[in-house]
């Protein structure tokens, strides 16, 4: 992979469905001593293979929920669920094993950067252990049985989180779209299905699993997006020929408005947030600690801002917003390269 790649694709990550045989999917799984058992025999598999912290969503308040839902850790289905759901989570979150989401089992990995092989391999060490545990779902003609057709076959989705401001710019990304659905991948938002696109940033995932073994499903997405990812430095090479100065102006002025704004709104704290991330690509800024500074668009989100400032309803939530957002900009943001 060309390291010129780390300043297009966040992350990597790999899922997984799988569901106890003899069991209602969750759309029909009305007997809570079922919900319960699941959990309680997938916790128990857990045990073995790693630490991880378990949480009944029920026993969650709804902020704490959506915090986890904006750290990519759950779905929005889970919280849905919330009466029957549970999650266990890895000590430095890169696992997660989401139960009786719309599938019984959600089994997930993420990695930073462009390197699909890296989850999968950690990932089906844990579903190896698993399908030993558990008597899961399965049919020699049609694969894992899941809750959803386009699941059917391995019941995997292997997906990129890519940063694309340049392809946006240069308006080829509803281009990308159509042509991702004639070959089987899909273009979604920063939260996935159905979900807004903020920031210049989205997940190129595989359509379907059915026919297809896990490793063309990895060769095949990871080799769309290695395009994407040619398409979008061909793209900035084109704008900063076209509007250098423009674009320099523009950057600057999302630096100053997050570091001496007084009310900041949570989409326009990612969109000017993303705009630094573009600079720091361009070589206009310097930003300090990539990783720390790709958290903020998380940490300035509506449910872990609450967790982190612990304000008090009276405070305006986009007052601590920009008082939080300014700091950390000052700290990790280097104007001039």
């Amino acid at each position: 992979m060309s390291e010129n790649f780390e300043n297009i694709a966040i992350s990597s990550r790999i899922r997984l469905a799988r569901n106890f045989s003899g069991f209602n999917f969750f759309t029909k799984l009305t007997s809570v001593e079922d919900a319960n058992y699941i959990v309680q025999t997938v916790s128990s598999a857990l045990e073995k293979f790693a630490e991880f912290d378990i949480f009944k969503l029920k026993n969650l308040s709804i902020n704490e929920c959506n915090a986890l839902l904006e750290r990519h850790l759950i779905s929005k289905e889970l919280i849905e669920n919330k009466d029957i759901s549970a999650v266990a989570i890895s000590a430095d979150e890169h696992l997660v094993i989401m139960m009786n989401e719309e599938d019984h089992i959600r089994e997930q990995c993420m990695c930073n950067g462009f390197n699909l092989y890296r989850p999968f391999r950690e990932l089906k060490r844990l579903d190896d252990l698993l399908l030993s545990e558990i008597d899961v779902a399965y049919s020699k003609d049609y694969g894992f049985i899941t809750s959803s057709p386009s699941n059917l076959g391995t019941a995997m989705r292997a997906s990129v989180m890519l940063f694309l401001p340049a392809i946006e710019r240069n308006k080829d990304i509803e281009l990308i779209k159509n042509e991702a659905r004639g070959l089987g991948f899909t273009v979604r938002g920063l939260y996935g299905e159905g979900t807004a696109t903020y920031g210049s940033f989205y997940q190129i995932s595989n359509q379907n699993s059915l026919g297809l073994t896990e490793e063309e499903i990895i060769d095949g997405v990871a080799d769309y997006v290695y395009n994407i990812c040619q398409m979008e430095l061909s793209a900035r090479e084109d704008i900063l020929s076209v509007n250098h100065e423009a674009l320099i102006d523009e950057i600057y002025r999302a630096y100053g408005i997050l570091t001496n704004c007084h009310l900041l709104k949570e989409q326009e704290m990612i969109e000017k947030l993303s705009l630094i991330r573009f600079g720091h690509a361009l070589g206009f800024l310097k930003i300090k600690d990539l990783k720390a500074f790709d958290r903020l668009s998380v940490e300035g989100c509506s449910a872990n801002l609450k967790e982190i400032e612990n304000f008090s309803p009276s405070n305006k939530e986009d007052g601590v917003r920009s008082d939080y957002i300014k700091r950390k900009v000052e700290e990790l943001v280097k104007i001039g390269g």
